[in-house]
């Protein structure tokens, strides 16, 4: 509770120390152009990249790498178009079976912005989904021999028919996502996500399963549920479009 407590007090914080800033920054230009403020439509186009994939590379060099961008596009009051496209690679080791997945995702879908901006404002507190789809191969290290014999250590192999790569796969998720997206210094922001998957349909490797799937996360037999996050800096552009 205590640690919940922490992070919604830094978030309020921030929120409020960008509606400060903003409204400050503003002020001048709201009292120069107000009619022509009147007369323009903005929008926003914001792109960036997940940090939390470049800091796990780093810290897992062995078994994963990673790598995502980004991006949203305001159209409609308090609606954002979202992409997410990234690559991913990670070597498994499971009770009896090691395995590497690697390939590439597309995330597409929508967020809802829940948070009340002042003027000038663009930070949100949002709801949204994705559709997402993954394309990989899945290469099978070694893994160990069953054996009837349980008093023997069970071996393990690493040449045999099924040693080797299954390319030619993929998988399509449904995802809901609640975040937030908070403005550090100009155009500039700050982001943090929760993702929850729910896999619709998938094409797996011949006498065996999508363990790991691109973008989706861990998979197995009687769960067809995953989880993640991500961490994300953004740059904005903003974009006036006049109405006359």
């Amino acid at each position: 509770m205590k640690i919940t407590h922490i992070w919604l007090f830094i978030i309020n914080y921030l929120l409020f120390s960008s509606a400060l800033f903003s409204q400050k920054n503003n002020q001048n230009e709201d009292s120069i152009d107000s009619i022509s403020v009147k007369n323009n439509k903005a929008y926003s186009i914001r792109f960036g990249i997940d940090l939390s994939k470049p800091i796990m590379s780093n810290i897992k060099k062995d078994d994963y790498q990673g790598f995502e961008l980004v991006g949203d596009l305001s159209f409609i009051k308090d609606l954002y178009a979202a992409v997410e496209i990234g690559t991913e690679k990670r070597t498994t080791q499971s009770e009896n079976i090691n395995f590497t997945t690697s390939g590439s995702y597309l995330k597409l879908g929508f967020d809802y912005n829940m948070y009340e901006n002042w003027k000038g404002m663009n930070n949100n507190i949002y709801l949204g989904f994705r559709l997402g789809n993954s394309f990989h191969k899945q290469t099978i290290n070694e893994y160990d021999v069953y054996s009837k014999h349980h008093y023997w250590q069970e071996e393990s192999t690493r040449e045999n028919y099924e040693i080797g790569e299954k390319s030619g796969l993929q998988g399509r998720w449904l995802e809901f996502v609640a975040g937030i997206k908070v403005k550090i210094i100009s155009n500039f922001y700050l982001g943090f996500s929760f993702r929850l998957n729910r896999l619709i349909n998938h094409v797996s490797p011949k006498n065996f399963d999508n363990l790991y799937i691109p973008g989706f996360n861990k998979k197995t037999d009687e769960n067809i549920w995953g989880a993640g996050f991500n961490y994300t800096i953004t740059y904005s552009i903003p974009i006036n479009l006049s109405k006359n």
